[in-house]
């Protein structure tokens, strides 16, 4: 479903988000937001969604129970050995 929303830009070049769209976004003060263009159209996507899209594409490629991060400190682990 597409939507559109008009926002006024004001002095000091800022726009305020409403609040109907931060709840949509799941973000609240303080929260990072990105903002992307592409071909001449931006898109606001809030950081911890871009987060989860990105563990649901890795999680396709894993063994289920495997823990990258347990991996990872067992790789980090026998490198230092041989530091």
């Amino acid at each position: 479903m597409e939507r559109e929303i008009r926002l006024r830009l004001n002095a000091n070049g800022r726009v305020v988000i409403p609040a109907s769209v931060r709840k949509i976004l799941g973000v609240e003060a303080g929260d990072e937001i990105i903002l992307e263009e592409k071909d001449d159209v931006f898109c606001l996507t809030a950081q911890q969604h871009r987060i989860r899209r990105a563990q649901r594409r890795a999680k396709k490629h894993l063994a289920p129970g495997t823990s990258l991060a347990d991996e990872l400190i067992a790789e980090r682990r026998e490198a230092a050995k041989h530091e």
